[in-house]
C-alpha cells in the first residue's frame, strides 16, 4: 500500500491527513500508478499486485498464459453449490497511452486534488471497477457472506488494442469453459447526468482499407482532365461513403422520428464511419502508383450486416473500377443481452438497482469492449461502470473520476454481486 498523503512527486494533489483517505480509494490510487500503457505495458506489475489482492482476500488465484506474455489473472470465490452457472466480474488490466503534455497533473501519478477528483489514465477506463469488485468483494467476505453460485474475477490484458491476444483468445481456452459462466458483468462509460448507463450489446467494428491503383481515363463529361487515385478517394470519401453514410443515418433518423416521436438516439443507435489512415505517394509531383484509405465503421446490432457490405460494393464500384476494399477486422456477430424483467439475470441487476434509486438507461455500447467475445459464446453479458454524475473521459485527457463517485460504486457492487450470486437454479441446472 502507499502511503494516503500524496507524495513529493504527487503532482501538487490535496493532501490527506493520517488515516483521512478511505483505504479503498488509496487502494484504487495506487493502482492507477502501475504503467499498464500500451505499447509496452507492465503487465508483470499488474499480476504482482493482483497476486496479493488474492492473498489479501485469502482466495485462490489462477493464472492462464492464453499468447506468449499475454496472462489472464482469475481469483474464484466458490459458491456453496459451485454446480451452477458462475458469475463473472470482468475488467481489463492495460489502459490507452497518453499525450502527457495535456494532462495537468502526471497522468501515472494519481494526483487527486482539492475537490476529491483523482486523475490517472484508467481512472474510467477501467481500474476504477477493478478495484470496486475487489472491495465489494472484500467488505461481502469480512461480514461472513457466501451465495449459491461461484463468483470469479477476471483480469485480462490486451482490451485496448483489439483482444486478441486477451479475451478472444481466452474464450476458446479450456479454461475460460471450466468457469462455467451463467452470466458476467464488464466496463461500460461514466454518465454526466444522474442515470447510470448500461450497455446490453455493442456495435461490431469494421476496419475498411479502400484501394486504387492509378487510371487516367477521361472522367466522366469532362474533357481534357485525368482522373487519378486522389479524386477515386476524394469522391469515394466525401461523395460516397460519409455522405452515403451520413445520409442514411439521416434518413433512418428520420423515418423512425416519425413512427415515434418519444425515441431518443444515441451513438450507439446509427452507423458511424470515421477516415482514420490514408496511405500512397512518394513525392508532391508525382502521381501515386496506388492509395490506400482506412476507415473505421461501427455498425449497430440493428443493421443488416450483409447488405451494408453490399452499400460498400457499390460505393466502390460507383467510384472507380479500379476502386477495391479489404478488411483488416470485420466482427459479424449481433448477438445481445436480454433486458427483459422476464430474464432471471436481467431481473436480479435491475431490481437491485431500482432498489437503491438508481436510474438506468439502456444503450448500445458505441465502441467495443471484451464483453463483444463473452456474447458471441452465448453468453449474457451487461456493460455497466457506476459513475453518474461524471463526464465521459476515457481515452482522454485528465481522465479523471471523484472519489465519492468511486466509493458509492463500491456500494452498489456491495448490492449487485449478492443479488447475481444469488439467482435461484435456472432450467437444467437442477
Amino acid at each position: 500500500m502507499l502511503p494516503d498523503k500524496d507524495g513529493p512527486n504527487g503532482g501538487g494533489g490535496v493532501q490527506d491527513g493520517p488515516g483521512k483517505e478511505d483505504p479503498s480509494v488509496t487502494l484504487f490510487r495506487e493502482y492507477l500508478r502501475l504503467k499498464t500503457v500500451h505499447p509496452e505495458p507492465d503487465y508483470d506489475a499488474a499480476i504482482r499486485f493482483l497476486e496479493r489482492i488474492a492473498e489479501e482476500l485469502a482466495l485462490p488465484l489462477k493464472k492462464v498464459e492464453v499468447c506468449p506474455g499475454r496472462v489472464v489473472a482469475i481469483i474464484t470465490w466458490v459458491g456453496s453449490r459451485p454446480e451452477l452457472k458462475s458469475v463473472v466480474l470482468n475488467s481489463h488490466t492495460d489502459v490507452v497511452p497518453v499525450y502527457e503534455e495535456h494532462w495537468k497533473h502526471d497522468p501515472f501519478a494519481a494526483v487527486k486534488d482539492e475537490h476529491g477528483n483523482i486523475y490517472g489514465r484508467g481512472s474510467q477506463d477501467m481500474k476504477c471497477v477493478t478495484i470496486q469488485y475487489i472491495e465489494a468483494i472484500r467488505r461481502l467476505k469480512a461480514a461472513g457472506k457466501r451465495f449459491s453460485r461461484t463468483i470469479h474475477l477476471t483480469f485480462v490484458p490486451d482490451e485496448e488494442v483489439g483482444g486478441h491476444k486477451g479475451m478472444e483468445t481466452f474464450v476458446k481456452h479450456p479454461e475460460f469453459q471450466k468457469l462455467n459462466i451463467g452470466f458476467a458483468l464488464d466496463e461500460g462509460l461514466a454518465n454526466p447526468t444522474n442515470a447510470y448507463t448500461v450497455f446490453y450489446g455493442e456495435k461490431n467494428p469494421w476496419f475498411c482499407v479502400v484501394s486504387t491503383a492509378a487510371s487516367y481515363k477521361l472522367l466522366p463529361g469532362v474533357q481534357r482532365e485525368r482522373e487519378n487515385p486522389v479524386s477515386f478517394i476524394l469522391s469515394l470519401y466525401y461523395k460516397r461513403l460519409v455522405k452515403g453514410a451520413l445520409l442514411n443515418v439521416k434518413l433512418h433518423l428520420c423515418v423512425i422520428s416519425r413512427l415515434n416521436t418519444n425515441e431518443c438516439f444515441t451513438l450507439g443507435d446509427v452507423t458511424t464511419v470515421n477516415m482514420t489512415m490514408v496511405k500512397g505517394g512518394v513525392a508532391y509531383n508525382v502521381v501515386p502508383a496506388e492509395m490506400d484509405v482506412s476507415f473505421d465503421l461501427r455498425i449497430p446490432p440493428t443493421v443488416n450486416l450483409q447488405e451494408f457490405e453490399e452499400k460498400i460494393k457499390a460505393w466502390c464500384k460507383e467510384a472507380g473500377e479500379d476502386v477495391t476494399y479489404d478488411f483488416a477486422q470485420k466482427h459479424m456477430d449481433q448477438n445481445f443481452t436480454s433486458t427483459e424483467e422476464s430474464d432471471p439475470w436481467w431481473h436480479a441487476f435491475s431490481s437491485t438497482c431500482k432498489a437503491m434509486n438508481m436510474t438506468l438507461k439502456k444503450e448500445i455500447f458505441p465502441a467495443a469492449t471484451d464483453s463483444r467475445f463473452i456474447r458471441e459464446e452465448g453468453l449474457p453479458a451487461i456493460g455497466f461502470s457506476p459513475m453518474n454524475l461524471t463526464p465521459i473521459l476515457l481515452h482522454d485527457h485528465n481522465e479523471y473520476l471523484n472519489e465519492q463517485v468511486f466509493l458509492r460504486g463500491i456500494q452498489v457492487y456491495e448490492r449487485l454481486v449478492p443479488a447475481l450470486a444469488s439467482v435461484p437454479p435456472l432450467s437444467g441446472e437442477e
